[in-house]
Parts: structure tokens; C-alpha cells; sequence
């Protein structure tokens, strides 16, 4: 039997077709509007002021929903809580709620932006969003605060036996965006992308699966030859990998070189820390046919006067230096069974097995830091006169006829 104040039943509800409010009683009415749209409101009186709070359309509340909620609303009341404030209140702490939450890959973006200033290389900010965005596709639209073990394990094991360098280096970063993202209150409790007494005890180390993949690299007893195919190539990508040849730099550091970083005339070539491996500044001592290589691109004037020029040495497109792409490009047709790094290995093994100059000046000329800490902290030069030297009779191995 329906209580006395349940005045209205389903069938007239949903025949009503004249605007205005109809009362099933205890502050529950259906809303007729003039275009006989319908809808619940419960009135309520509080400190002697009528209100009137909605409860839902007709189309997604029926009339026992309605009542339902009308009789949450009575209980309110009945505690002394005015429906209409504690809704708001509601409301506001959801809006506060959502304002906190922040996802995975909001917390990356926010991260590269807080220290892409401060990155020494340029390229570091980049390298940063790729890698993130590729390998931690599950993580990215989740609210940070959800990231577990679970999840971090989810997105590293797939890669963590086949691309082992490039896996440690995404937990590196994974821990690192959890870490601001903590500071910043986002999420709390411990990091789950952490190595030391966590991830060590469900990943294997890195050096027990990472195979170690050495450069291809030309014999130096076939430096001569090479070099004098390579100088009978055209073209921009010929003459950068011939400058990294005879300098013993790493392919980046060739094809990005910069006009600014030269002083032909003192035959040096100062790569800045932004653009060395190791964040140090490298100082290159050139022999003569590296500031021959670098005349031969700089313009001259009708006199034959040497013009002054600034950007890159060897320019790309768009404004971009040339790519390390272009090299091994070149190399595919010269030489496919060697790359462009490899280069270094000839130079490396050519002066330790062919020549008397010390170690440390070979490692000074390869931009190398000192495994020996003891030896390192005495060694405060650069030895720059040294691997002049040294760079020399390189040069001269690689003009010899073999």
C-alpha cells in the first residue's frame, strides 16, 4: 500500500502533458515545462527560506529514482544538512580532486619543460619525450598516482632482454618523473621505478643481458686507400666523415661542427660541452690536411680573400646541420660492412699498435676521461701540443700509400 504522500504513479507521469509542477508529495514534484520537457525538484524549507533543488530529467530518472533520491534528500535535512549545500560542497571537492590529478604523460611534459634549460645538449630534451612516449604508451594517459610496480614492470620487461641500454635508460626516466611528481604532490609513498632494493629484485642487471655490440671498423692498414676513394667523393657527407676521419671525433661532433667552434689560422677546433658526450669542452688540435679540408669549404672572395663565416659547417635542411645518417649513407656504397663510429677503433687501434705515443694522449685525443681516478685528478692539461703530434702522424698514415 503507497504512502499517503506518494500522490503520483508511473502512468501519470508519463502521460501528463499540461506545463507546471505536479506533487507526489514530501517535497518531491515532476516539473512540466511549456515544451513539455519533464523533471524532478525537491522543495525544502531552511531557516524559514524555500529551495528548490533538481533532481534529474524524467528521461534518465524514473518515478522511483526520484522518490529514492528526494528521501536522501530528507535525511539530509533531517541531520540538519541542506542538500543543496552539501551538493555544492560535493561538487567543489570533485573540481579540487580533478585540478590534483595529473597523468603519467602530463608529469613527462611538465618534467622536460622544468629541466630542459639546464640539459647541456640540446638534443636532450627530445631524446627524453621519444623514448617515453614509445615505451611507456600503457603509463601515459594514467593518472600518475595509479602508477605501481605492476605497471612500470608491464612497460619495461618486454624491452629489458632486447633493448637492455635503451630499457635501463626509460627506467631511469620513469623514476625520475615519479620523483616530481612526488615533490610536486601528484602521487605519495615510495617510487616503483626505483632500482636499489626493488626493480634489482625482478629485473636482471644490465650487465648480465646486455650484449655488448662492438663498432664495425676499417683495419688501419686500409686507411690510405679508403681515404683516398673517400676524397674523390662530392658532396658535403664525403668531406664531414673525411673530417671526423682525421680528427678521431665521433660522427655527431663532425657533422654538427659549427664555423664559431674553428680558429683555422691556429689550426684548432674548440666542440663545446653541449655538444660532447661527456659535457666537457673538447679542444681538437687540426693537422694540415684537416685546415686544408675546412679552406676548401669556406668562401673566398673575387680577390681570393677568405670570406668570414658563422652556422654550420656542414648544413642540412631546414636550418639543420647535416645528420650522422649521411655518413652511413655514404658508407653503404663505400664501405657497407663498416659504420662511421668505427672509425675510432681504426685511429685507436692504429696509435697503440704503430706508434710510441703515451696512452693517455691517445684517450685525451679521443675525448676519453680517465678510468684511473689517482691518474686522472694529476692530469689537469689537455695535452693539446702533445696530440698535435699525434694527429700529425695520423694524418700521415692516412695520406701514406699503405
Amino acid at each position: 500500500m503507497a504512502r499517503a504522500f506518494e500522490k503520483l504513479s508511473d502512468l501519470k507521469v508519463r502521460k501528463v502533458k499540461t506545463a507546471g509542477y505536479l506533487g507526489d508529495g514530501g517535497g518531491l514534484y515532476l516539473q512540466v515545462s511549456p515544451s513539455l520537457s519533464k523533471s524532478w525538484v525537491f522543495r525544502y524549507q531552511v531557516n524559514g527560506r524555500t529551495r528548490e533543488m533538481g533532481l534529474g530529467s524524467f528521461n534518465t530518472f524514473g518515478l522511483r529514482d526520484a522518490r529514492d533520491r528526494a528521501t536522501g534528500c530528507r535525511k539530509l535535512l533531517a541531520d540538519g544538512i541542506d542538500p543543496i549545500e552539501q551538493r555544492n560542497a560535493a561538487h567543489q571537492r570533485k573540481q579540487l580532486s580533478d585540478a590534483r590529478v595529473m597523468t603519467f604523460g602530463q608529469c613527462c611534459e611538465k618534467y622536460i619543460e622544468a629541466h630542459r634549460s639546464g640539459w647541456k645538449n640540446v638534443k636532450h630534451a627530445s631524446q627524453w619525450d621519444a623514448t617515453l612516449r614509445t615505451y611507456c604508451t600503457l603509463l601515459w594517459p594514467l593518472d600518475v598516482a595509479a602508477i605501481d610496480t605492476v605497471l612500470v614492470m608491464k612497460s619495461l620487461e618486454p624491452i629489458w632482454k632486447v633493448k637492455t641500454e635503451t630499457a635501463s635508460r626509460v627506467r631511469g626516466r620513469i623514476e625520475s618523473v615519479l620523483a616530481w611528481a612526488t615533490v610536486r604532490k601528484f602521487r605519495t609513498g615510495d617510487n616503483p621505478a626505483a632500482w636499489r632494493n626493488h626493480l634489482d629484485q625482478l629485473l636482471p642487471k644490465r650487465s648480465k643481458v646486455q650484449k655488448v655490440e662492438h663498432r664495425a671498423a676499417l683495419p688501419y692498414s686500409d686507411i690510405p686507400q679508403f681515404m683516398t676513394k673517400l676524397r674523390l667523393r662530392q658532396g658535403l657527407s664525403a668531406r664531414a666523415l673525411e673530417l671526423q676521419i682525421l680528427t678521431a671525433t665521433r660522427p655527431g661532433e663532425a657533422a654538427g661542427a659549427q664555423w664559431e667552434e674553428f680558429n683555422v689560422p691556429a689550426a684548432t677546433w674548440i666542440i663545446p660541452a653541449e655538444r660532447m658526450k661527456a659535457g666537457k669542452e673538447h679542444r681538437v688540435p687540426l693537422s694540415q690536411t684537416a685546415v686544408g679540408l675546412l679552406r676548401s669549404l669556406i668562401p673566398s672572395a673575387p680577390t681570393g680573400k677568405l670570406l668570414h663565416v658563422v652556422g654550420h659547417v656542414f648544413p642540412g635542411v631546414k636550418d639543420r646541420p647535416l645528420t650522422t645518417a649521411a655518413a652511413m649513407n655514404l658508407l653503404k656504397d663505400l664501405h657497407p660492412d663498416i659504420t662511421a663510429h668505427g672509425f675510432r677503433s681504426t685511429f685507436r687501434d692504429w696509435a697503440a699498435e704503430t706508434t710510441k705515443h703515451p696512452r693517455e694522449v691517445i684517450e685525451a685525443a679521443m675525448a676519453h676521461r680517465l678510468k684511473d681516478k689517482s691518474e686522472a685528478a694529476y692530469q689537469r692539461g689537455d695535452l693539446l701540443i702533445r696530440r698535435a703530434r699525434l694527429m700529425n702522424d695520423w694524418d700521415r698514415h692516412c695520406r701514406s700509400a699503405g
